[in-house]
This record gives C-alpha cells, structure tokens and sequence, in this order.
C-alpha cells in the first residue's frame, strides 16, 4: 500500500511543488544561517537537493516540471515586476545613464567576444561556440538567440544556469577585492555578466545593487540579441 501511495503521489503535481517550495526554504534558510555568504547561493543549494532526489526516485524530468511548471510561470510576472524600483528610482537612473550605456556596450562585447575567442582557440565545434555565446543574457533570451543561431538551445540554458550561479557567487568578493563600494556599480556589473540569478544576489545585498542589476539584465539581453549576429 506504501508503494502504491508514493506511486500516486509522486505522479503529482502538488508533490514536486510542494518538494520545490520545501527545498527553497531550507535552502534560504542555510543562506541566512552562512550570513549570506556567496558560497551557500540558495539556487545552488536548491539544485544540490534536488537533483540527487530527483536520481534517488527516478523521477523524469517531464513530471518534476509538471509541478514546477507553477514556479515557472512567476518568472513571467517577477521580471515585469523589476519595472517597480526602476520607476520609483528614475532619477538616479537618469543620472548615471551615460556610464550605464558605455559599460553596458562594453561588457556586452567583452562577454560574447571572449566566448568566439575562446571557444575558436581550443577548437571548439561552431554549434558549441554558437550556444555558448549567449551565455550571459537571460535564459529566455538565450535560448532564442541560441536557436536562431543553430546551436543547442538545452546546451545554452545549461551554460546561462551555470554563468548565473558563478556571477552570483564571485561578484560581492570580486567587488570588494576591487574596493568597488557603489552599490549601483556593483549591482549592474551583477545583472550584466549573470543576469537573473545576479540580479536576485544584488537584491540580497541592497535594494540600489538589485535595481541597477535588473536594469542591467534587461539591457544587455536586448544588445545581446542585436549585435550577436554581427559578431558570429
């Protein structure tokens, strides 16, 4: 009867929302118990947990996400909603819109130009280098680009989750070794080179870091996805 009831329960939706939201919450829990150290990422912690359990059952990846389907589509609503602090913020974004823009092309060039690089260096395959590319745009984004490009669009969120977690954890200790100590700074750096996870890290840290980080995120996606083509 045991085994029937996990077989039905684990065929649930509800479970691995539920399982989702549960590790979340331990994960964010560790988070604060490190004093938000950068090491104990609470995505990251999440993906420990989750994915040895998902091995553990044998549970498929199409009924993990038919629960956490529901998570999914908040991304829609919490990245609409990064609009909010940027609207009440407007005039300290208009005042620093020139660094802004020169560090957004930058950052966008140096981010895909060190990818073609790199990748044409050590002879990588141009699907792999065509996935690649996009990595520091947001998962969305990249994934469309990836695909209009005629690389991997599964490659390519891989390479976004694993660009975001790294972003996330080096950019406060990075920034502090650079004595870099303007929150608005420190955040757009976040949101430009590891966009959404980097955003989420800036918000931790401070509101003005969160704002100038989904800023960044949002920017650069839409520069990625311009000047891409003219640089493949």
């Amino acid at each position: 009867m045991t085994q029937n009831l996990w077989v039905y329960l684990s065929a649930s939706p509800l479970l691995w929302l539920t399982g989702t939201l549960v590790v979340w919450a331990v994960a964010q829990y560790l988070f604060e118990r490190a004093h938000k150290n950068p090491l104990a990422n609470p995505v990251l912690l999440s993906m420990i947990i989750i994915v040895p359990l998902l091995k553990l059952f044998r549970i498929d990846y199409k009924t993990y996400f038919d629960g956490a389907q529901f998570i999914h589509f908040l991304l829609g609503p919490a990245t609409v909603a990064l609009g909010i602090p940027l609207y009440q913020r407007f005039a300290t974004v208009r005042a620093n819109l020139l660094p802004m823009l020169v560090a957004l092309g930058v950052g966008c060039v140096v981010a895909i130009g060190s990818t073609l690089i790199i990748g044409r260096m050590v002879g990588l395959q141009p699907l792999i280098i065509a996935s690649i590319a996009p990595k520091s745009a947001t998962t969305a984004v990249a994934m469309a680009i990836s695909s209009s490009l005629h690389g991997d669009p599964g490659l390519t969120a891989a390479v976004v989750l694993v660009t975001g977690i790294t972003g996330s954890i080096i950019v406060t200790p990075l920034m502090n070794a650079m004595r870099i100590k303007d929150w608005s700074a420190r955040g757009f750096a976040a949101g430009l080179a590891s966009h959404g996870l980097g955003t989420a890290r800036a918000f931790s840290v401070h509101p003005d870091a969160g704002l100038f980080a989904g800023l960044a995120m949002g920017l650069n996606a839409a520069l990625t996805s311009l000047i891409i083509h003219l640089m493949m």
